[in-house]
């Protein structure tokens, strides 16, 4: 008994030991020969929209893109048929079919050629991570994906093995994956499959060359028919679905890789190169939209020009469309710059703010008298940009105006360095010329500034004064900045709204139910580049054009050139039902009825220091009073106080010979700068009564008093003989020592020194009105005619 159980012992023993000896072979080959999984950083990457749609692809070192792909996001359908197809055992075998090689290798030996793979979906993954050597078949490569097979199935799951192959196989092409593939050919995501596109794509990985839709549609129609015919032999697809599908046509889109939004693409891919994939927040059907739009608007313009576009949700800061460029392919137009992000002269677009922060310092309210006139500022002396000048304009007026003049008058209250300080801590960076400090030309553009910072600025208008950074990327930190106070947007967001549309008469305002806009454009100094910027309760977009490179681009200028794009884009955006009624105001904001020219409340005391009624936006109660003036040698503005005779309203001084029944008179001033612009009665108002005969002087009458020399008030003038000769004048204004600047029927002209002469070449015939304005405020004018 006890010798026949030996040979057993011994052959048991035999067993294990020659079990143990494969296993170790086993696991020396393995660690010899490890499996070469891909690398989930090899390079490539791929940013798509919010909603999953690519948006870019930039291939791996091989020049292969991919969209990476769950198998939940894969379409029961494809898995259907790829695994009815290709492996029914998939999910059972141990990496290799034993019964289907020998199917396939007795198919081979009675018909001279392979009839039928006997490859599993496993071997297929294996011959796709470790290509045959020499690029054939063969029976030693066939072995070694024996091998490889069953190596993966000892390290990966069989999830991990199937969701190899839908992001490896390969479809022809630059494309790996069924993700990809269905986005490069179909234009959808594989969670979106028919029958059809599912049998279609389960088949192309066969021979992606041969079968390729886009080239070979006919061919690829066969081969998808023969997987229809199989799924429903198997039974596991209907007749009903499997007749569908065949009349579904072959139509593939040209394959080539996706590219949209490049430069913003470009741009997240650099900041997370690790990244195989970066979901952004752009609406693609808005991005390809506004891509076609911007391309088509702008095709007309010279060359090296560009043009820049942004779309943010105020309410969440996400950028939903974002064009860098007119074209990145072009290289004439320099279309590889992004000029969302590239710093440029902002023109006139930080007006709103420094408005704004005016208000919030107390400083002037909405209707605030300003002087649109010329004006020095120290060394600085700012025009307008059609170098005409309208006179006393309120602070409103005056922004929707883009008006220069009183810009700088009111930066020269709040003080640049403080504005720039301001504009920083509200998320508006600015750039300065090597050794440049914040100084008065800033608000004319004599600074840098960004597309995005600027947009994410003017989303502050609708957000009760908070700015926000642009966010590109769902889950970026939210960073919100305090700009401007709720009531000071809510103020400069009524300024700007009241702005007419393109084409839309000044006095009127009527949106016709579409969104109320508060907006802005702006020009930089030489042409250089063209600005609009708008905001409405949900969306906030900005528009630039301008060449890359900086040189001028003579006759674009923003409202010509980027705002009717701007309005164009918020039309084509989605609209709230409250969007076109005006916002109420916020409880610290009130309209009163103000005066000028002291800009206060009325006086019911002294009904003649109200001049001119205005009604007006204030914020927390405050009706700041006219700036004081500037350097005025002629008078000083304001309410001024002195003693007459009651009797005779001559003015009187301290020191008169006779006595007189004195009382006090209030006299309201206008700012010198502006006498020209007003009416006769509103000078006659302003000045001083006579001063008694009997009384010392008192010093208030040694006012400058300025004549025109080179033409005669109400003279007709013709032009010399001579087929189109202009007239040529030789001015000087006589009386004042002070610079005078010459103004013809409002447009500065030119300017002169004490004693300086003018010669101006005047080739418009008909009524002219010629008028010299001293920087003391000392004034003269002359009406004149040119005959034709």
């Amino acid at each position: 008994m006890k010798s026949s159980r030996a040979p057993l012992l011994r052959t048991a023993l035999k067993g294990i030991l020659a079990l143990l000896i494969l296993a170790t072979v086993a696991m020396l080959a393995d660690l010899a020969f490890p499996l070469p999984l891909p690398d989930a950083h090899d390079g490539g990457a791929l940013v798509v929209a919010a909603d999953g749609t690519p948006l870019r692809a930039f291939p791996d070192g091989e020049g292969i893109w991919r969209y990476p792909a769950r198998i939940d996001e894969v379409s029961p359908l494809y898995l259907q048929a790829l695994l009815g197809y290709e492996d029914r055992w998939f999910w059972r075998h141990p990496g290799i079919n034993p019964l289907a090689l020998l199917r396939a290798g007795g198919q081979w030996l009675r018909n001279g050629h392979v009839v039928s793979g006997g490859s599993t979906l496993t071997m297929q993954v294996a011959r796709i991570l470790e290509p045959p050597r020499a690029g054939r078949r063969s029976a030693t490569n066939k072995l070694r994906q024996l091998l490889r097979a069953l190596q993966l199935e000892v390290h990966l799951s069989k999830r991990g093995i199937l969701a190899l192959y839908l992001n490896r196989a390969p479809f022809g092409g630059t494309i790996e994956g069924v993700q990809a593939a269905s986005w490069a050919y179909l234009g959808k995501p594989a969670a979106r499959l028919s029958h059809a596109e599912a049998a279609l794509l389960a088949v192309l990985p066969q021979s992606p060359s041969r079968l390729r839709p886009d080239r070979e549609p006919e061919r690829a129609r066969r081969a998808r028919d023969k997987v229809l015919a199989r799924m429903a032999t198997l039974g596991l697809w209907s007749s009903a679905e499997v007749a569908d599908a065949r009349i579904e046509p072959v139509v593939a889109r040209e394959l080539q890789p996706p590219l949209h939004a490049p430069l913003l693409a470009q741009r997240l891919r650099a900041a997370n190169p690790r990244l195989a994939q970066i979901r952004s927040t752009l609406d693609i059907d808005l991005q390809r939209t506004l891509e076609d739009r911007v391309g088509a608007y702008f095709s007309n313009l010279p060359e090296r020009t560009s043009a820049a576009l942004l779309v943010v949700d105020n309410a969440t800061m996400h950028a939903r469309a974002y064009v860098g460029s007119v074209d990145f392919a072009d290289a004439a137009r320099l279309g590889q710059v992004d000029m969302v992000r590239a710093w440029r002269s902002p023109g006139s677009t930080l007006k709103p703010f420094l408005y704004g922060l005016a208000l919030d310092d107390g400083l002037i309210h909405s209707e605030s008298l300003l002087v649109d006139a010329p004006q020095a500022f120290g060394d600085y002396r700012p025009g307008n940009f059609d170098k005409a000048f309208i006179g006393p304009v309120g602070a409103a007026e005056a922004l929707r105006l883009s008006l220069n003049v009183p810009a700088v008058d009111v930066l020269d209250h709040v003080g640049p360095a403080r504005f720039a300080a301001r504009l920083a801590n509200g998320g508006i960076a600015l750039r300065w010329p090597p050794g440049a400090r914040p100084n008065l030309a800033m608000i004319l553009g004599g600074t840098g500034a960004r597309l995005e910072d600027l947009v994410g600025a003017y989303a502050a208008l609708n957000r009760a004064g908070v700015a926000g950074r642009v966010r590109y990327v769902d889950g970026a930190t939210q960073v919100d900045r305090r700009l401007l106070s709720p009531g000071a947007a809510w103020i400069v967001r009524d300024i700007l709204e009241a702005n007419p549309r393109p084409g839309q008469l000044a006095d009127t305002f009527d949106t016709g139910g579409r969104p109320r806009v508060a907006w802005k454009t702006g020009t930089s100094y030489g042409y250089r580049d063209a600005w609009a910027l708008g905001s409405t309760r949900r969306y906030s977009v900005g528009v630039w054009v301008g060449r890359p490179d900086g040189t001028p681009l003579p006759g674009q200028y923003g409202a010509v050139t980027a705002l009717p794009l701007l309005f164009e884009v918020f039309d084509s955006l989605p609209a709230g039902p409250g969007d076109a009624l005006p916002a109420p105001p916020p409880a610290d904001v009130a309209k009163v009825e103000i005066c000028w020219p002291l800009g206060l409340l009325p006086d019911p005391a002294a009904p003649g220091l109200c001049q001119r009624r205005k009604d007006a936006w204030v914020l927390d109660g405050v009706v700041p009073p006219t700036f004081a003036e500037r350097d005025a040698r002629l008078w000083s503005a304001g309410r001024e106080r002195i003693e007459v005779d009651a009797d005779r309203g001559l003015r009187l001084s301290a020191d008169c010979a006779l006595p007189h029944r004195r009382e006090l008179l209030d006299i309201a001033r206008w700012p010198a700068l502006a006498a020209p612009w007003l009416s006769l009665a509103e000078r006659k108002a302003a000045q001083l009564p006579p001063l008694a005969p009997d009384c010392a002087a008192d010093g208030r009458a040694s006012a400058e008093e300025l004549r025109i020399d080179g033409v005669d008030d109400g003279a007709t003038l013709a032009r010399p003989p001579g087929n189109g000769t202009p007239l040529r004048l030789s001015l000087r204004a006589i009386g004042s020592e002070a610079r005078v600047r010459w103004l013809l029927d409002g447009r500065l002209v030119g300017e002169t020194d004490s004693q300086g002469h003018l010669s101006y070449a005047l080739d418009a015939p008909g009524e002219h009105v010629l008028t010299a304005l001293a920087d003391g405020g000392a004034w003269a004018r002359v009406r004149f005619r040119l005959l034709r």
